[in-house]
């Protein structure tokens, strides 16, 4: 999959026409999985390509491409992940930029607009509100530059997060997570009551499953939060394998809502709890009883979704484009517009948790 993407988009052409190579959240999680493929197959040429790719937005004076700190924006922290990745090789004679451009996105959260107890808005122009993409899409950064650059009062800040979501974002009744929370509840699609958003969407939650097992690889065995962040994956990893469907291993796009009209089975957020289950088994977070989960997930993916094209090249289906709340035209939460939103063919979104999740099921099949 890591190759047929390649194929797709070369690293030769200009990001002006390559999505690939414009400086964003997808484009950081895309090359996070190609760099995960190189660190397990040991090809260069995975490596390669994550730095070519990532060179068309960092300038020689270590600016980043298309950034704009002044939108305080978490989506556009999430490819700094791979910054420090690059940053460790000390053979890459660019490491030094590397490091000044994750600077830059340090000194953003630094300073990113929050809610009054802390909680990261998740843009500046959605103010008081906390989504679930944006533990993603900020917070495994942060715990690694914490860790590298010896930062330990971030790690406290990193754990708040996840504490806040866990305060006010989860249903008492289900145990699943709303996608988001207004703060000052007077967004339209907010609840007047609570400030949260009316549904429950799969690659929301996806996306706050992968972050916290990600962020327990940088968080100190000996800090105080660290049992905290274990005890939210393991409050949730049962929630998630009641809603599997159980004839197709998936997850729906409305999570809590399999058999009402016109949902279906959504593969990013499949795959997102595939990697988020099986990485938390394989590191003694969760009981052994959700590899067999994650294991039917990804069969599910494999029979369903993965198409071999004439050329040889994979492809992965079942991607919804996006997602969001609020915004022009107004996304209100309902149940109907989580369905309005196109279903695209190797989505980013799609294809890097696929990759992820592969990577994840190769280990554990290896018994690593």
């Amino acid at each position: 999959m890591a190759d047929s993407f390649m194929q797709l988009y070369p690293d030769t052409i200009p990001p002006e026409r390559n999505r690939a190579a414009r400086w964003g959240y997808e484009h950081g999680l895309m090359l996070k999985a190609i760099e995960r493929v190189w660190q397990r197959s040991g090809e260069r040429k995975y490596l390669d390509y994550v730095v070519k790719t990532m060179d068309y937005s960092i300038g020689p004076d270590a600016s980043i491409r298309y950034f704009k700190m002044e939108d305080y924006n978490l989506d556009n922290i999430n490819a700094g992940r791979v910054l420090l990745t690059l940053y460790q090789q000390p053979q890459l004679p660019r490491r030094e930029l590397y490091r000044k451009a994750a600077e830059t996105l340090h000194q953003q959260l630094q300073n990113q607009p929050h809610t009054s107890e802390g909680g990261y808005w998740h843009k500046k122009k959605y103010t008081n509100e906390m989504w679930l993409d944006g533990l993603y899409m900020a917070e495994p950064f942060s715990a690694e530059y914490a860790k590298l650059f010896n930062q330990p009062k971030d790690f406290d800040h990193v754990a708040l997060q996840f504490a806040l979501v866990e305060k006010h974002m989860v249903d008492p009744k289900t145990g699943l997570l709303y996608h988001g929370w207004d703060e000052a509840k007077t967004e339209q699609w907010a609840n007047k009551q609570t400030g949260l958003s009316p549904n429950f969407w799969s690659r929301g939650m996806g996306w706050y499953a992968m972050a916290l097992v990600d962020v327990l690889d940088y968080l100190p065995q000996n800090h105080p939060e660290r049992k905290n962040l274990i005890k939210y994956l393991q409050r949730l990893a049962p929630v998630v394998a009641k809603y599997q469907d159980p004839a197709s291993g998936g997850w729906w796009q409305v999570t809590d809502q399999g058999s009402r009209q016109g949902n279906y089975i959504e593969t990013s957020g499949t795959c997102m709890f595939i990697y988020a289950l099986q990485k938390g088994v394989r590191l003694g977070y969760l009981d052994k009883k959700y590899a067999a989960v994650a294991q039917k997930g990804y069969q599910g993916v494999l029979q369903k979704f993965v198409e071999t094209k004439p050329d040889g090249a994979l492809a992965l289906n079942g991607t919804v484009s996006v997602g969001g709340l609020g915004g022009n035209p107004y996304r209100d939460g309902s149940y109907e517009y989580y369905l309005s939103e196109p279903i695209k063919q190797n989505d980013f979104k799609g294809v890097g948790p696929f990759i992820m999740a592969s990577l994840e099921m190769e280990m554990a099949g290896k018994g690593k």
